[in-house]
């Protein structure tokens, strides 16, 4: 008896280390409990949404096998939400005001009492109801609409914002339920371009370079550049598949220092070699964008507002730190649908707004040059290019993010079309939607001649 309960120890002990140096232990439950602590944060803090709308929109459909066993906690007046899974790994995710949330690994060095004040009260785009009777046939608009918002069978789509501009005017919106267009919406990857964007007025003063290392290069290894990590070209091991097993869930949801992280990484190919879609890549740039802004957080905050946000009016984003105050430049910009329409739109105006040149000269069609290696050239400088619907006009760019999140850009017909909302295992029906508003408009001019 003795033997057998001291074999049943040791296999025990086995088990449990195994368990402990396992990607399940590593990343996984990580991945899980940073995943619904760090969403459940920022879709309440930031977002405004109930703790129980926010779960069964964005978190509950993704981990649906998790459920049973994971536990959420908000506590209101301390600004955090705590997870756990079946009580083996538990993670705190913290609400700073003008900084958003932040996942905390540990405590040591993170400033819960740091706080920026909120920025200028929203400015919502006029909607003109009579550039829209005159250049729209209204009917078409309003069903290609009605079609982005309708479920399909099964569910999932989750459509929570639309916003169209066309000529640089609003022409059309709608919201669901308990949102409006200064609820700050999370965009996802739509952050990537954001960044593009806040390069691109960098270095319309200068304070960066594209060819500017991002990763300085030992004496025999060539740097990685500003332009390889906006184009996604590192070659680093950051894969991206977004099943909590790779680098980046590990990078998300375990890591205090997410660019120290990225930047340690092998490299697995020569830089501007091969193309590969990593958020790593884009959370490296936004460090080289960070530091240019100034030399504390609040500066660099301040910065990053002065030089992008407050000339478009834009005062509902929220740009989310890490534990360790580094810019999450790759997935974690929160801001009102009018907002990121403004976004858009500067694209729109070759980087012009109110007659002020705001990024750098030629910068735009930097962002519409082709990555080589790109999935049939469809990725250009923090920007997605193209359109599947072989009908559609050449040009287009657009911002695209996790669950369906797009702001598209289509030149010849002066629109820009946002869609914003929580889809899962769904069609989005962005792209339809896109083609439906083309034909809103063809169908107008039509009707006018």
């Amino acid at each position: 008896m003795r033997t057998f309960l001291l074999a049943l120890l040791v296999l025990l002990a086995v088990g449990l280390l195994v368990f402990l140096l396992s990607p399940l232990n590593r990343i996984y439950l990580p991945t899980a409990t940073g995943f619904t602590a760090k969403q459940a944060c920022s879709l309440h803090f930031v977002t405004g949404l109930p703790l129980d709308r926010a779960r069964a929109l964005y978190i509950d459909p993704l981990l649906e096998p998790a459920l049973p066993v994971l536990r959420v906690g908000l506590d209101q007046d301390r600004g955090e939400v705590r997870t756990s899974l079946a009580g083996l790994y538990r993670q705190t995710a913290v609400y700073r005001p003008g900084l958003g949330c932040s996942l905390v690994h540990h405590e040591s060095g993170f400033d819960r009492a740091l706080a920026l004040p909120d920025p200028d009260p929203f400015e919502a785009l006029p909607l003109d109801i009579a550039h829209r009777a005159e250049r729209f046939d209204e009917e078409m608009l309003a069903a290609a609409i009605e079609r982005a918002f309708a479920e399909p069978p099964g569910g999932g789509r989750n459509t929570l914002a639309v916003a169209i501009l066309h000529d640089g005017r609003l022409v059309a919106e709608r919201y669901a339920e308990g949102v409006g267009p200064a609820t700050p919406l999370h965009g996802w990857s739509m952050t990537k371009s954001a960044m593009a964007l806040l390069a691109g007025a960098l270095a319309r003063e200068d304070r960066i370079d594209l060819g500017e290392a991002g990763i300085p290069g030992a004496a025999d290894d060539p740097p990685i550049t500003l332009d390889h990590l906006l184009r996604m070209t590192s070659g680093l091991d950051i894969e991206e598949r977004a099943d909590g097993f790779d680098p980046n869930s590990d990078m998300l949801f375990t890591e205090a220092d997410m660019a120290a992280w990225a930047a340690a990484r092998d490299r697995l190919h020569p830089p501007g070699a091969h193309w590969q879609y990593m958020s790593g890549n884009t959370v490296l740039a936004a460090r080289v964008l960070q530091n240019a802004l100034g030399d504390s957080l609040p500066e660099q905050v301040r910065g990053l507002r002065a030089l992008l946000f407050d000339p478009l009016d834009i005062h509902t984003a929220v740009l989310e730190v890490d534990q360790a105050g580094i810019f999450q430049g790759s997935s974690y910009l929160y801001a009102g649908t009018h907002d990121w329409a403004r976004l858009a739109q500067l694209v729109m105006q070759d980087g012009v707004w109110n007659g002020e040149r705001l990024l750098a000269e030629g910068w735009v069609a930097l962002i519409d040059t082709p990555t080589e290696g790109s999935r049939g050239d469809s990725y250009g400088l923090g920007f997605w290019r193209g359109h599947p619907d072989p009908d559609a006009p050449g040009g287009i760019v657009y911002m695209d993010g996790f669950q369906s999140q797009r702001a598209f850009i289509v030149p010849s017909y002066d629109l820009v079309i946002v869609r914003l909302g929580a889809t899962n295992f769904a069609s989005s029906g962005t792209a339809q939607l896109v083609m439906d508003v083309i034909g809103a408009i063809n169908a107008g001019i039509d009707v006018g001649s």
